[in-house]
């Protein structure tokens, strides 16, 4: 189902992200952790690349998500605030939001696809969100709760097909600029594409040599056959780890056209490398990922070789993997 047009966002220019990511980096700085970049010899001696993992398993939430989702909610007016929220999430996006519901005194439902993770849907349910089921995927979803929002008078706050959303996630990219201001390569797993438009706005802008590598499951790799057509598609899924960035993305998405402009190569990666990317950092770091994280870092390792003696920093996105997921991981 196509997004209608009275609906649709307004393309955003990628030259306008420096701008609003610093405004969002102070907005909501009393409300995230600036997350640690970590040295990885583990991933270091298997790329012969210099290699850096950003921890947004650490952040509140335990995801990046929690960035986007507050600077949306402190963007919005008293009218839209007291009137209420509405989100489609996978579960990370719909935790966040309502954690930071919670803090503002604010009140929403969140609709996430029939077979999200126990954790997350827990997650959502501890921060005192009202949870919806809803379609078994994401773009199902997604609609459902914009036609929801839309007949009600409520606010809709997508995941990733939103400036402010964007602009929020961008602030990853920030820190990591501040922690390692010559890194030469940044590998983010991809969904919808908010983190990596957000990341490589900032980036480019302050170091355009920077590459920005964007990071599939075979299994669900939208994005990145979207942007090899020169459209977005509707395409089936197939079961993957990386249930976070699973799915389709709305027709329309500002994400696509940024995603085309800014990111320099498209990594797509096995179930079974994802698993061994998981299983090496959970051994090497001594602490838990979400199998997005393990996109990312699969990413990585698959051409890491090409980036030997640089650099580059891979994005542990989340962390918040249920115990029978990382059963089968470990």
């Amino acid at each position: 189902m196509a997004v209608p047009e009275t609906e649709r966002v307004t393309p955003l220019d990628a030259g306008a992200l420096p701008a609003m990511i610093a405004a969002a980096a102070e907005r909501i700085a009393p409300w995230i952790r600036h997350t640690p970049l970590d040295p990885s010899p583990y991933f270091s001696e298997i790329t012969g690349a210099e290699v850096y993992v950003k921890l947004e398993n650490l952040q509140h939430t335990g995801s990046f998500k929690l960035r986007g989702a507050c600077n949306r909610l402190l963007t919005l007016d008293e009218a839209q605030r007291a009137r209420g929220i509405v989100a489609a999430s996978s579960g990370n996006h719909g935790a966040a939001l309502a954690y930071a519901m919670q803090r503002l005194g604010m009140h929403g439902v969140i609709f996430v696809p029939e077979g999200t993770a126990k954790p997350k849907v827990d997650a959502i349910r501890r921060a005192g969100a009202e949870l919806e089921f809803f379609g078994s995927d994401g773009v199902e979803t997604e609609n459902h709760a914009r036609a929801f929002a839309r007949d009600r008078g409520l606010c809709y706050v997508s995941p990733y097909n939103d400036p402010e959303v964007i602009a929020g996630q961008g602030t990853c990219g920030r820190e990591i600029a501040e922690d390692l201001p010559e890194v030469d390569a940044v590998f983010v797993a991809v969904g919808g594409g908010g983190l990596i438009s957000g990341i490589a706005g900032w980036l480019k802008a302050h170091n355009p040599r920077t590459q920005i590598v964007s990071c599939q499951p075979a299994a669900s790799a939208v994005m990145t056959h979207s942007i090899e057509a020169g459209r977005i598609l509707d395409l089936p899924s197939e079961p993957t780890l990386s249930d976070g960035t699973a799915g389709g993305i709305e027709q329309g998405a500002i994400t696509f056209e940024l995603v085309r402009a800014l990111v320099d190569d498209y990594v797509t990666v096995s179930e079974d490398e994802i698993v061994t990317a998981m299983r090496g950092f959970i051994d090497a770091h001594h602490m838990l990922l979400e199998g997005g994280a393990g996109v990312a870092l699969a990413g990585l390792v698959a051409t890491g070789r090409r980036h030997a003696g640089q650099r580059v920093a891979a994005v542990i996105c989340g962390g918040n993997i249920g115990r029978d997921t990382l059963g089968r991981v470990i």
